[in-house]
């Protein structure tokens, strides 16, 4: 029986799994990082191990230290969570010959389906081996690992090559495994999957269909279970393949098994043989503890012969420190706040004042929300986002407010293409047009400027705030009056530092203010207050190539260097921040007069990398 687990992964994850290992009794033990030194799942845990250094290189892929790790700690069995080592056979392998016990799947299991090209050969599919115009678009997707790394969609044959070689380096910089294929990319299809759990007595369970169509690169942003809309016949189809593919390998504990649906038809995409990042959402529909049941299965124990009956509907959502107008790039900083309202579940790897760094990804939550029918399960969640307080970077928060709401998910069956045509709609500002007053008349609270009332008319007091993300500025005018503050067309009814209440048109608002540093949030919405006099703004050289975020280069064009030509469009340096590649391309045809990045430097959002003099002929 096993009495103590190691986590070999961190953030939300590791403290999901924990909590379980709590309920059962069972003693937990984390790994982290020098850059998560303090962070929610080393704080929680019965014990921690460090990992020195801070890249996953360094730390979270090097099975050799977490084994020692487990060893050192007492730990009787290691969970792997998923991504890093999670579908590494020869970490699963290490794990079992130290004596521990791996909680997960057989390394041949993990062999067979981990790797995306001999999974495809046993499930009868066979890869593209030569690419020509006919067959494209076509998807290069890593061989190993998941969440989007090492994908890329090419529509020119001339660009396969450097994606080929881009997904690569993604894959082997994410997993420690650079190889990569290529396969036909299917337009406006499903993503829909099934979980499957099974035990070493021969038992197999379909535990149902998830969709998971709401993508941004590649990567799951929305998930619901069951999928919607599918046909009786389908959905038997899935669940029949699925528990084939398990069969096929003599797989035991979790996995799922993951499919586009296009035309009323399934193609296999793959199988993820470890927990998903949306497993809450069966775990609702089912109600089940799916990582009590890989306990469970790690001890020799049967699963039962009859799989639990699905009850309802669920949906979860991502939260994202990033920006999704921005090219959803990735934000840090400090997170000052997040709740949610109790009626939905959160699982999280952070709390109050925590760091959000750049080594790692930018999930910040999971949100889950569970209702009798879909529309109301979607009215919980969207409610609750809608209410979640979020201080700190900027993040996706409105963007799935407004998802869940847009009448096309609503109506169910959407597919993976849904915010290439939605996003710059879904992403409009739409500020509250009375937050910047209720900012100002907050910070006003108390004050007088005469020392004393007096029987005349004060002048206006004036303030200037500047909306973010969107950078729309804002004048807000308001006085002191012998009856307190007073502003133009609103009665103000109360304003406090932490609480502002105005009636406007016979309807009372009311506004929860909360300053950090610089930014005040006011119901959510965050506002930078602007000096009286703008600040002098540093000039940088035409064609200047400046840093969209904190991160690492990770490699430069092949052959640049000063003094080389360069093409409008062209990539030049690609930064990884967040378990996520960003190119930065040159912004015209000219030539590279100065180039300060080179691979494997750390970056400050705003630091000069390039710049690139245009061609004046």
């Amino acid at each position: 029986m096993i009495t103590s687990v190691l986590v070999a992964n961190r953030g939300e994850i590791a403290c999901r799994v924990f909590r379980t290992c709590a309920e059962l009794g069972i003693r937990t033990v984390a790994v982290y990082s020098d850059a998560d030194e303090n962070a929610l799942h080393a704080r929680v845990a019965d014990a921690a191990v460090r990992l020195p250094g801070a890249s996953p290189a360094e730390t979270y892929l090097r099975g050799d230290l977490i084994v020692k790790a487990a060893l050192a700690a007492g730990a009787d069995a290691v969970h792997p969570g998923y991504g890093f080592l999670s579908e590494n056979a020869g970490f699963a392998r290490a794990v079992a010959d130290a004596g521990l016990t791996w909680i997960g799947p057989p390394p041949e299991a993990i062999e067979a389906m981990a790797s995306k090209t001999r999974a495809k050969e046993l499930m009868g599919i066979e890869p593209l081996k030569a690419v020509t115009d006919e067959d494209l678009p076509v998807l290069v997707k890593a061989a190993a690992g998941g969440g989007g790394r090492g994908m890329r969609v090419v529509r020119e044959l001339a660009e396969l090559d450097a994606q080929l070689a881009a997904a690569g380096a993604e894959a082997l910089s994410a997993f420690g495994d650079g190889e990569v294929f290529v396969e036909p990319y299917i337009e406006g299809g499903r993503h829909v999957e099934v979980q499957v759990m099974a035990d070493a007595h021969g038992t197999v369970w379909a535990l149902g269909t998830r969709d998971c169509s709401l993508q941004r690169r590649h990567q799951k942003v929305i998930e619901e279970a069951p999928a919607p809309g599918l046909t009786p016949e389908l959905e038997a189809s899935l669940r029949e393949m699925a528990v084939r593919a398990a069969r096929a390998t003599d797989y035991r504990g979790a996995g799922t098994v993951e499919f586009l649906v296009a035309d009323g038809k399934a193609h296999f995409l793959e199988m993820n043989t470890r927990l998903q990042v949306e497993h809450p959402v069966t775990e609702a529909v089912f109600g089940v503890d799916l990582v009590a049941l890989q306990l469970r299965v790690a001890e020799g124990e049967p699963l039962g012969e009859e799989a639990p009956v699905a009850r309802g509907h669920s949906v979860e959502a991502r939260l994202y420190a990033e920006d999704p107008a921005a090219g959803w790039a990735p934000q840090t900083g400090t997170l000052h706040r997040l709740s949610v309202p109790e009626a939905v579940r959160l699982d999280t790897g952070f709390t109050d004042g925590d760091p959000i760094g750049v080594h790692y990804d930018a999930m910040l939550a999971k949100v889950v929300a569970h209702a009798p029918t879909r529309a109301e399960a979607l009215r919980k969640l969207a409610g609750a986002l809608d209410r979640a307080v979020v201080h700190g970077p900027v993040t996706n928060r409105e963007l799935l407010v407004r998802s869940l709401r847009h009448p096309e998910f609503t109506a169910g069956g959407t597919d993976t293409g849904f915010y290439d045509r939605h996003l710059a709609a879904l992403t409009a500002p739409d500020p509250d047009p009375y937050a910047p007053l209720a900012a100002a008349l907050a910070d006003a609270h108390g004050r007088s400027r005469f020392g004393g009332w007096r029987n005349v008319a004060s002048q206006p007091q004036v303030k200037h705030y500047r909306t973010e993300p969107d950078g729309t500025e804002h004048e807000v005018r308001y006085r002191h009056t012998r009856d307190g503050l007073a502003a133009d067309g609103v009665r103000v009814v109360r304003a406090t530092p932490a609480l502002v209440v105005i009636e406007v048109d016979r309807v009372v608002r009311k506004f929860d203010v909360s300053v950090h540093g610089e930014r005040v949030y006011v119901n959510g919405a965050a506002l930078a207050a602007l000096p009286r006099l703008p600040e002098p703004v540093a000039r940088q050289e035409p064609g200047s190539l400046l840093a969209p975020m904190p991160g690492t280069v990770v490699r430069l064009a092949e052959g640049l260097a000063e003094g080389v030509t360069v093409a409008a469009g062209q990539p030049l340096i690609w930064l990884e921040a967040m378990k996520m590649e960003h190119r930065i391309t040159a912004p015209a045809s000219g030539t590279l007069t100065a180039l300060h990045a080179a691979p494997g430097r750390q970056v400050e959002v705003g630091a000069l990398l390039a710049v690139v003099q245009e061609d004046q002929s």
